[in-house]
């Protein structure tokens, strides 16, 4: 028995649907602003009822755009999954992204041979813009960036390239001042802190506005560094008990790294609060899943996706410069200080 192939549909076919020219339907699928209303509703519905998919290769020979960007985490590939605040940017940029008819590529530079690929990738021009995730200074990445002469903003500033590329990010460095004046007005006496890495914004201005707060009393025996992991969290206090055994407070630069500090300082006889208040940064998943649940610095990852992915949109629609957003965070207390 012969099998018809059913012919894919055209956009000749939507014209006929729709009862407008092709240059209509063209202009409609395009985004042209100067199709009416009535023409526009036509074409979508023609759209619908005739299956009609836009040939993006196609389209890329006319508007000279691919229709894809490509989000970069400039950071190992376990961290992408153990990391709640990545899959929170990469939903909420995908969703924003998706209003527009663009697709998302997310691609991972954690080491030298996944840079080439990603500048490989993007010297194809297979992108119209990037997204920077997580980006540190130094990473050999941006400075090839510099040669594309393709746009890029970033989740968070680029130390030492805040005024070359734009970003979206919450105020670390307040939400830090927050958090630590909260634990000095709980009447704890020695505060320590666990940061991110010093390469990135998080680290260093949430290490700022720790020291701002505490001044003198930020004395390096209280000051230990992880990467933002568990395991991180997990070393970096038992580094600071070791060191500091009568501590009484610690301000650790993200949730997950406070779940790992929370499972040292149980299994250490320590009770949290009584003993040692905890105080964490992001007010993840993980905030409410911790025993005793986290007290946190709530940063707004929706909106600070939100905006970067806006900053990108209108680089790429032709913008030649715009400014980046810094948005408030917001102290959220619940057991753990």
């Amino acid at each position: 028995m012969a099998v018809t192939n059913k012919r894919r549909p055209t956009i000749h076919d939507v014209a006929r649907a729709s009862g407008v020219s092709r240059g209509t339907v063209s202009r409609a699928l395009n985004g042209d602003p100067y199709v009416s209303t009535a023409a526009l509703a036509a074409v979508k519905r023609a759209v619908a009822e005739t299956g009609y998919v836009v040939n993006r290769a196609a389209r890329s020979l006319v508007t000279q755009r691919t229709g894809t960007v490509v989000m970069v985490l400039s950071e190992p590939q376990e961290k992408l999954f153990e990391d709640p605040n990545f899959s929170v940017l990469l939903r909420v940029a995908t969703r924003r992204l998706a209003q527009r008819d663009v697709a998302l590529v997310m691609m991972v530079a954690g080491d030298d041979g996944d840079r080439e690929r990603v500048i490989r990738y993007l010297r194809g021009g297979h992108a119209d813009g990037v997204l920077l995730l997580s980006a540190h200074s130094g990473d050999p990445l941006l400075a090839e960036l510099d040669g594309l002469s393709i746009p890029a903003v970033a989740c968070g500033a680029v130390l030492g390239r805040e005024g070359v590329i734009p970003y979206a990010a919450a105020d670390d460095r307040e939400g830090a001042r927050q958090m630590t004046q909260y634990l000095v007005d709980q009447g704890r006496r020695k505060i320590a802190t666990i940061t991110g890495p010093l390469d990135t914004p998080g680290g260093l201005n949430r290490l700022e506005g720790f020291c701002d707060v505490l001044g003198r009393k930020a004395v390096k025996k209280l000051i230990a560094h992880g990467d933002y992991s568990r395991h991180s969290g997990e070393t970096a206090m038992a580094e600071l008990l070791d060191r500091t055994p009568d501590l009484d407070a610690v301000f650790v630069g993200s949730d997950l790294m406070a779940a790992g500090a929370l499972a040292v300082l149980r299994a250490r006889g320590r009770r949290v609060p009584e003993d040692v208040a905890v105080g964490g940064f992001d007010d993840s998943a993980i905030a409410s899943s911790t025993h005793p649940r986290l007290t946190t610095v709530r940063q707004p990852l929706e909106q600070v996706a939100t905006e970067t992915v806006r900053l990108l949109l209108e680089l790429i629609d032709g913008a030649e410069t715009v400014t980046p957003v810094v948005l408030p965070t917001e102290l959220v207390t619940r057991e753990s200080a």
